[in-house]
């Protein structure tokens, strides 16, 4: 998986900004202002932090090597993935999928109607 999948993918949701509040090299995803990814930019192979269900988040870690509790983060509710050969693309993609829902669920009516209309 390479740091340009990861990006355009992570920018391909409805209402998906990228910034940089840390740092030149911690890109961070956001939707209606609430983080749903992010991605050292310095690491190769890439590294991406993901929200998860907590008791999924445990179950991740156990079966994968590549998957940690989230570094700089909640480690009950992000998951750090090292994206390397050892990890089907299509795994890493689901994982976003499931990061982006959970912040998204989470946001104001207000925020999600918003979202839709830009």
């Amino acid at each position: 998986m390479t740091l340009t999948i990861l990006n355009d993918y992570c920018l391909s949701f409805k209402g998906a900004l990228k910034e940089y509040p840390f740092d030149d090299t911690t890109a961070v995803y956001k939707v209606g202002n609430k983080i749903f990814a992010l991605i050292d930019e310095e690491r190769n192979p890439p590294r991406i932090n993901l929200k998860c269900d907590p008791y999924y988040a445990r179950e991740l870690r156990e079966l994968y090597e590549n998957v940690t509790a989230g570094y700089h983060m909640n480690k009950k509710h992000w998951n750090t993935i090292i994206c390397d050969r050892n990890l089907e693309d299509a795994l890493i993609l689901g994982w976003i999928d499931d990061s982006y829902e959970l912040v998204y669920k989470g946001l104001s009516q207000k925020m999600k109607a918003f979202i839709s209309n830009s």
